[in-house]
């Protein structure tokens, strides 16, 4: 990815920011261990 200056991304991590205000993710029952685990097992039977 291509470096960005201080403010472009203070812009992106600002708009970042507000999304999740907006659109709150549902917290799922599952630690964040186990979703850490679930993505590297997906990531690896991609492979």
């Amino acid at each position: 990815m291509a470096k960005l200056s201080k403010e472009a991304r203070k812009a992106l991590i600002e708009k970042a920011e507000e999304q999740r205000a907006k659109n709150p993710k549902p917290k799922n029952k599952v630690s964040g261990f186990a979703t850490i685990d679930k993505e590297a097992e997906k990531l690896e039977s991609g492979n």
